[in-house]
Protein backbone atom coordinates (compact mmCIF):
# COMPACT_ATOMS: atom_id res chain seq x y z
CA UNK A 1 0.00 0.00 0.00
CA UNK A 2 1.36 3.41 -0.96
CA UNK A 3 0.35 7.02 -0.31
CA UNK A 4 -0.79 6.43 3.29
CA UNK A 5 -0.99 9.37 5.67
CA UNK A 6 2.26 9.48 7.67
CA UNK A 7 0.43 9.53 11.01
CA UNK A 8 -1.89 6.56 10.35
CA UNK A 9 -1.95 4.00 13.13
CA UNK A 10 -1.82 0.21 12.61
CA UNK A 11 -5.25 -0.10 14.26
CA UNK A 12 -6.70 2.18 11.58
CA UNK A 13 -5.17 -0.01 8.87
CA UNK A 14 -6.74 -3.10 10.47
CA UNK A 15 -10.10 -1.30 10.45
CA UNK A 16 -9.80 -0.36 6.76
CA UNK A 17 -8.31 -3.60 5.39
CA UNK A 18 -9.95 -6.01 7.87
CA UNK A 19 -13.34 -5.51 6.22
CA UNK A 20 -12.19 -7.73 3.35
CA UNK A 21 -11.07 -10.76 5.33
CA UNK A 22 -8.76 -12.04 8.08
CA UNK A 23 -5.37 -10.33 8.10
CA UNK A 24 -2.22 -12.30 8.83
CA UNK A 25 0.10 -9.30 9.23
CA UNK A 26 0.43 -5.56 8.63
CA UNK A 27 3.87 -3.97 8.43
CA UNK A 28 3.86 -0.19 8.43
CA UNK A 29 6.85 1.61 6.92
CA UNK A 30 8.59 3.80 9.49
CA UNK A 31 11.96 4.63 7.90
CA UNK A 32 12.31 7.89 6.00
CA UNK A 33 12.16 6.14 2.61
CA UNK A 34 9.24 3.84 3.55
CA UNK A 35 6.97 6.28 5.39
CA UNK A 36 3.49 6.29 3.93
CA UNK A 37 3.71 2.64 2.86
CA UNK A 38 2.60 -0.66 4.33
CA UNK A 39 2.49 -4.37 3.58
CA UNK A 40 -0.86 -5.99 4.29
CA UNK A 41 -0.83 -9.79 4.27
CA UNK A 42 -4.17 -11.61 4.15
CA UNK A 43 -4.84 -15.20 5.16
CA UNK A 44 -6.53 -15.83 1.79
CA UNK A 45 -5.40 -14.58 -1.62
CA UNK A 46 -9.01 -13.99 -2.69
CA UNK A 47 -9.46 -11.57 0.22
CA UNK A 48 -6.30 -9.76 -0.89
CA UNK A 49 -7.63 -9.52 -4.45
CA UNK A 50 -10.96 -8.17 -3.22
CA UNK A 51 -9.24 -5.56 -1.00
CA UNK A 52 -6.94 -4.53 -3.85
CA UNK A 53 -9.88 -4.00 -6.18
CA UNK A 54 -11.97 -2.06 -3.67
CA UNK A 55 -9.35 0.00 -1.83
CA UNK A 56 -7.18 1.21 -4.71
CA UNK A 57 -8.12 4.88 -4.97
CA UNK A 58 -9.86 4.87 -1.54
CA UNK A 59 -9.59 8.26 0.19
CA UNK A 60 -7.97 8.24 3.64
CA UNK A 61 -7.31 11.65 5.26
CA UNK A 62 -7.43 13.36 1.84
CA UNK A 63 -4.95 10.92 0.32
CA UNK A 64 -5.88 8.37 -2.31
CA UNK A 65 -4.47 4.92 -1.55
CA UNK A 66 -2.44 3.01 -4.10
CA UNK A 67 -2.96 -0.69 -3.44
CA UNK A 68 -0.75 -3.13 -5.37
CA UNK A 69 0.23 -6.76 -5.18
CA UNK A 70 3.76 -7.43 -3.96
CA UNK A 71 5.93 -8.14 -7.00
CA UNK A 72 9.42 -9.28 -5.95
CA UNK A 73 10.45 -9.96 -9.58
CA UNK A 74 9.73 -6.36 -10.53
CA UNK A 75 11.72 -5.04 -7.58
CA UNK A 76 14.67 -7.23 -8.59
CA UNK A 77 14.53 -5.90 -12.16
CA UNK A 78 14.65 -2.33 -10.85
CA UNK A 79 17.70 -3.17 -8.75
CA UNK A 80 19.37 -4.84 -11.75
CA UNK A 81 18.76 -1.76 -13.91
CA UNK A 82 20.27 0.51 -11.26
CA UNK A 83 23.28 -1.80 -10.93
CA UNK A 84 23.83 -1.93 -14.72
CA UNK A 85 23.48 1.85 -14.98
CA UNK A 86 26.14 2.28 -12.30
CA UNK A 87 28.44 -0.21 -14.05
CA UNK A 88 28.11 1.72 -17.33
CA UNK A 89 28.77 4.98 -15.55
CA UNK A 90 31.89 3.49 -13.92
CA UNK A 91 33.14 2.23 -17.30
CA UNK A 92 32.77 5.67 -18.85
CA UNK A 93 34.96 7.21 -16.15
Amino acid sequence: VKNLPFKIKPEELYDIFGKFGPIHQIRLGNASDTKGTAFVVYEDIFDAKNACEHLSGFNVANRYLIVLYHQPERMQKQLDVKKKTQEIKDLKE
